[in-house]
């Protein structure tokens, strides 16, 4: 069953983590979405992300292993309605 997320939190890594680990996991996933800078914290980042369930819980576990290494910190997951059409690919917006 296929499901879409918003996930918000505090980046302590470099920026460089989100592409190494997070766009290289969902690629290898088959999620889609988009990852950027959120205006509601400088080192904020709000993600979108849609895919089958299974897979999204695989990225989350990710985003909570590295929170348990403090590299994120006040990870937020909530269920999101899919408004456009990712087009089968996971994007940083910078």
């Amino acid at each position: 069953m296929k499901q879409c997320l918003h996930v918000m939190f505090v980046l302590k890594a470099q920026r460089t983590f989100l592409q190494n680990v997070v766009q290289k996991k969902a690629k290898d996933l088959g999620i889609e979405g988009t990852a950027q800078s959120s205006a509601h914290h400088p080192s904020g980042i709000a993600m979108v992300i849609c895919g089958e369930k299974e897979k999204l819980s695989d990225l989350i576990d990710i985003l909570h292993k590295h929170g348990a290494e403090k590299q994120i910190e006040d990870l937020q997951i909530e269920p999101f309605i899919k408004v456009k059409d990712y087009r089968g690919v996971f994007r940083i917006i910078e």
